[in-house]
């Protein structure tokens, strides 16, 4: 899911799980996006809920906001639910998406005519969660034209977007759906000119991307999709690939559906990607040495907002700052104690000492990428009993990628399983950060936490479908943390040391991304924090170059993961010392698993109230 999520109602579907919902004052709208009267999706939807109890406010008021984007009812798998027959791209358009900001606006105002004060405390708890969204939602608004929409960055990009939903996610199980595919196919020039037209909309704001953010991009991916003859680009592919997996359809209708996919290409796709690039390669764009969006018109603002949304807790980015210093300390310290039990040198950098690290630890060639992490996340999975006592239905696979380290959920419907992304191919890596990775994106992270939350039919579909970033990237670090709690890294100095290395990677986040945004930190300096911190350098599978990048083209997200992570491990403790031995690891984590994702501060309410039942169960 990207951050452009409540535009296209991307709340089911995610990269790496990008919402996160907070309030804080809306800002100004730019003078070009007047809000528009109540449009027919608005007053349809009053007089469906009219009358409705909250839970009925609930379930429709959410397929509203998830209708508004047909790409995610068909990656999610609720066509069938939703009952939706037509095969259309989501609409990008600055009047679609002012409209969803009108109907976001009308939601909030109907949940607020119901007392809050006399629901049951589960229903206070959902009113809160959806509360706490719609808002933070609409004080976005102010700020619609700030992000980029159109980088190197693929998994926060449009045409990156684009090129995945075809390519992974659009689903081939019958002849009716290549022929939808190829129906969405020819829509393609349709999104990309409103795509162009948002571009134009954001320079006349004077929102400017960094250079090298699109400079990557059209010398990169799209430069060389719109070189690629239309076979071998991935839309075809794709397509022709699985299709040819379909039983009960003949040669001749494959062979026709394919043609008509190589015509809409050939005359849409491709022509449509090559105005893109030619409109990139006009923009006005800011050098990297000085790319934090400080620079940007209401630039602290957006900042302040964007912490807010993504940690989902009121810290400054001044406070945020300090937390990834003081971790990096306490991590620092760890470390130096596996590597004296090496006896690895004490005078040698970090980066020095993980290159001893990677050596010493093993290599695993390029074709046995794959393998390695399947080992990894089944006996992860056979592990499981020791800490859960609740597990998902829903499978995990590894998916080969060129870069790797990012999960995707799987359908509600069960028809895709949840994908794990992997490097794959080539040189390959070294063994000792497969584990915490396998960790973070499998089990007992990413889709142990968010398969479960797609299952629990007792919880309204808004908790099973709203991801908060902080949420569900904390609970995948915690996730690694608890491997490294429960000795599966025992005998294994250097998978812990990988462990180790991951959190202060996080932690770096902290320090890397405020400073860039809040302190008017150049590229290069953070690049020489970042590297001299965690021990990665530009020759390693995390690239301190490209990390610092994506935190320059996707501001403040990288706060999430050790924020989350802090206030889960805070709250355990919490339990711990308000249960004493009656603790018990599997219900408290039931608690977190089985509620759905939410934000930090609400989540430390239901803690709390866990806390409170439990002592008053035990008296």
């Amino acid at each position: 899911m990207n951050t452009r999520s409540v535009l296209s109602a991307k709340s089911w579907l995610t990269a790496i799980c990008l919402l996160a919902s907070a309030c804080t004052p809306q800002a100004t709208p730019v003078e070009s996006s007047p809000t528009p009267s109540p449009a027919p999706v608005i007053l349809a939807l009053q007089q469906q809920v009219e009358g409705a109890s909250l839970g009925e406010f609930f379930e429709a008021s959410f397929q509203a906001i998830v209708m508004r984007s047909p790409e995610e009812v068909l990656e999610t798998g609720l066509t069938d639910f939703y009952g939706v027959t037509d095969a259309r791209l989501d609409d990008i358009s600055a009047e679609y998406r002012l409209e969803t900001y009108s109907l976001l606006a009308a939601i909030q105002a109907m949940l607020e005519t119901y007392d809050r004060e006399v629901l049951p405390a589960e229903e206070q708890v959902s009113y809160d969660i959806y509360h706490w969204y719609l808002e933070d939602q609409l004080a976005g608004q102010g700020f619609m034209y700030h992000e980029y929409p159109a980088t190197y960055l693929s998994v926060v990009s449009v045409p990156g977007d684009i090129m995945r939903f075809f390519g992974d996610l659009h689903p081939i199980d019958s002849l009716q759906d290549a022929r939808d595919y190829v129906a969405r196919l020819q829509q393609v020039g349709t999104k990309i000119d409103q795509l162009i037209d948002w571009l134009e909309a954001s320079q006349q704001a004077g929102i400017q991307p960094p250079e090298f953010a699109i400079q990557w991009a059209i010398h990169g991916e799209l430069g060389a999709l719109v070189v690629t003859p239309p076979t071998g680009t991935v839309f075809y592919t794709s397509l022709e690939s699985r299709l040819g997996l379909l039983a009960g359809v003949s040669l001749e209708e494959k062979e026709a559906v394919l043609a008509e996919a190589e015509k809409a290409i050939t005359d849409i796709v491709l022509p449509a990607y090559q105005a893109l690039v030619d409109f990139m390669e006009g923009m006005e764009v800011y050098p990297a040495a000085d790319s934090g969006i400080w620079r940007l018109p209401q630039g602290e603002s957006y900042y302040d907002y964007l912490l807010r949304h993504f940690t989902t807790t009121a810290m400054s980015a001044e406070e945020v700052h300090q937390l990834g210093l003081d971790e990096l300390d306490r991590i620092h310290t760890a470390m130096r104690v596996i590597f004296d039990a090496l006896g690895y040198p004490q005078d040698e950098t970090l980066v020095q000492l993980f290159d001893r690290v990677a050596e010493d630890g093993g290599w695993v060639p390029g074709q046995e990428a794959l393998e390695t992490y399947e080992n990894l996340i089944a006996n992860a999975d056979s592990r499981l009993d020791e800490a859960f006592d609740i597990r998902p239905r829903m499978p995990v696979v590894v998916i080969p990628d060129t870069y790797g380290g990012f999960y995707i959920p799987g359908s509600v419907d069960g028809s895709r399983p949840g994908a794990f992304y992997a490097a794959a191919g080539g040189e390959g890596e070294a063994y000792y950060a497969m584990p915490t990775l396998a960790y973070h994106e499998a089990i007992p992270g990413h889709h142990l936490q968010i398969a479960l939350a797609l299952e629990v039919e007792s919880l309204p579909s808004l908790r099973r479908g709203l991801t908060f970033t902080a949420f569900v990237e904390g609970w995948a670090l915690y996730a690694e943390h608890l491997a490294w709690e429960l000795g599966w890294y025992a005998g294994d100095p250097y998978g812990e040391l990988g462990y180790l290395q991951a959190q202060a990677f996080r932690a770096a986040r902290l320090v890397v991304d405020t400073g860039l945004h809040n302190e008017g930190w150049t590229f290069d300096q953070a690049q020489e924090f970042f590297g001299n911190n965690t021990g990665f350098d530009n020759d390693d599978i995390v690239i301190p170059q490209r990390q610092v990048a994506r935190y320059l083209v996707w501001p403040g997200q990288a706060t999430s993961y050790y924020i989350g992570f802090m206030k889960m491990l805070e709250l355990r403790q919490r339990a711990m010392d308000g249960l004493g031995d009656e603790f018990d690891l599997k219900q408290f984590h039931t608690l977190l698993l089985a509620n759905g994702s939410m934000p930090l501060e609400i989540l430390e309410g239901v803690v709390d109230a866990y806390i409170q039942e439990e002592l008053t169960g035990s008296q």
